[in-house]
C-alpha cells in the first residue's frame, strides 16, 4: 500500500512540474457570495483488526460491518461548511450473516487566514468477526460470520492543511465552494488531532474460543488513543474544460498516548504511529452547479507490544449540489419626501 501511495505522489510531482507554474492569476475560483446547497449518496466504512498471538493458532481477527447506503446534506457559505451524514434504510448484505450496522457522522469545514480546517465525528456500531467459523463450531462456510453487534468503533479528528503556493486552495479542491481554472500542483503540511478507539459494552472484543486465560490482554474491551502529528504531502490538480480531477495524499508520523482496558486492568502508554492518508476527487463544475465522485481513506494504527490495532475509515460517494446567487437586499425608501 505504501508503495502505491509513493507512486502516486510522484506521478503528482512530475505532472506538475511539467505544467510550469503562472502565478499572474489565481488558478482557481471562489464563489464567496454564493449559498452552496449539496447532497451526496454512497458508503462509509471502518473495517478493523486486531493481531496478536491467539489461541487455535490464529494471528489476526478481522471486523466488518454490513454497509449501508448513506446520504449527507450539507450547506456552504464564504469561509463555512456544514454537513451531516446518515444511513438510509437497507443493508447490502444480509443482516443473518453480517448483522444490522448502525453509524453516523457529522463534518465541519472552515478558513482561518492562510489554513484550512475540517472537524470530523464518525460513530459506528454493530460488527461481525470474519470467517469465525474458523473457531466456532456453531458456525459454518454457509454462516460463516460471528456477529457482534455491540462493537462500536467512533472517531474524532481536527485536521489543519498549509499550503506551500497560494493557487492551492482546499474548497476549491473539494468543488463545493470553488473550482479550478487551470492545474496546478504543490507540497503541503497537514497537522491532526485525533481521538479514536473501538469498545464492546465491557465484554472482551476477541471471542471466547481464541482467549489466552494467562494473558490479561486477551480480555481487552476497550482500545483508544489520542495522538497528535504531522503529515507532509502533496496536492495536484488537474482541470480540462469544466472537468476536474484532483488528489492529495502524504505520509507523516504522530505521537500517541494509547490505553487498553481489560476486566479490571486499564492501561496507558505513550509512542509513536504511522499516519497515511489519501483523497481523489473527479468531476464536473460549473459556476452554478457541479457533480463529483470523492473517495477518502484515513489509516489508524495502535500498538501494545505484540498486540496491533488497526482500522481504516473510507468513504465513496457522488456529491451534487447548486451554488445559488444571494437575493439583492430591497432598497430603503426615505421616509420623508424631499420638498
Amino acid at each position: 500500500m505504501l508503495k502505491s501511495i509513493y507512486a502516486i505522489l510522484l506521478a503528482f510531482i512530475c505532472s506538475a512540474s511539467a505544467l510550469g507554474n503562472n502565478e499572474d492569476s489565481l488558478a482557481y475560483n471562489l464563489y464567496k457570495d454564493k449559498i452552496v446547497l449539496y447532497s451526496d449518496l454512497g458508503y462509509n466504512a471502518a473495517p478493523f483488526s486486531i493481531k496478536d498471538d491467539f489461541q487455535e493458532g490464529f494471528k489476526r481477527i478481522k471486523f466488518n460491518h454490513n454497509l449501508k447506503t448513506a446520504m449527507g446534506i450539507g450547506i456552504a457559505y464564504k469561509w463555512f461548511a456544514l454537513r451531516i451524514g446518515f444511513t438510509l434504510p437497507g443493508t447490502l448484505r444480509p443482516v443473518s450473516r453480517f448483522g444490522d450496522a448502525r453509524y453516523s457522522n457529522l463534518g465541519i469545514k472552515f478558513n482561518v487566514k492562510k489554513t484550512f480546517w475540517d472537524i470530523d465525528v464518525r460513530n459506528y456500531a454493530g460488527y461481525s468477526i470474519m470467517d469465525g467459523y474458523k473457531f466456532n463450531d456453531s458456525l459454518n462456510v454457509l454462516n460463516p460470520n460471528q456477529l457482534s453487534p455491540d462493537t462500536r468503533a467512533i472517531s474524532f479528528s481536527v485536521n489543519s492543511w498549509h499550503f506551500r503556493s497560494e493557487n492551492i486552495n482546499m474548497p476549491a479542491i473539494l468543488g463545493q465552494k470553488g473550482d479550478y481554472k487551470r492545474s496546478v500542483g504543490c507540497w503541503y503540511f497537514k497537522s491532526t488531532l485525533n481521538f479514536f478507539g473501538v469498545g464492546n459494552e465491557g465484554n472482551p472484543l476477541i471471542p471466547f474460543e481464541l482467549i489466552d486465560t494467562t494473558q490479561t490482554k486477551s480480555f481487552i474491551n476497550t482500545v483508544s488513543a489520542l495522538d497528535l502529528g504531522l503529515v507532509p504531502g502533496y496536492a495536484y490538480v488537474h482541470r480540462k474544460g469544466n472537468w476536474q480531477v484532483s488528489a492529495f495524499g502524504g505520509i507523516g508520523g504522530v505521537v500517541q498516548a494509547k490505553f487498553y482496558a481489560a476486566q479490571e486492568v486499564k492501561r496507558g502508554f505513550l509512542g509513536l504511529a504511522p499516519r497515511i492518508d489519501f483523497r481523489f476527487i473527479a468531476g464536473y463544475s460549473k459556476p452554478k452547479y457541479f457533480f463529483w465522485f470523492v473517495t477518502d481513506f484515513d489509516v489508524k494504527s495502535i500498538g501494545y507490544q505484540e498486540m496491533k490495532y488497526s482500522q481504516t475509515y473510507y468513504s465513496i460517494k457522488l456529491v451534487g449540489g447548486v451554488r445559488l446567487d444571494k437575493k439583492p437586499k430591497p432598497k430603503r425608501r426615505d421616509s420623508k419626501q424631499r420638498k
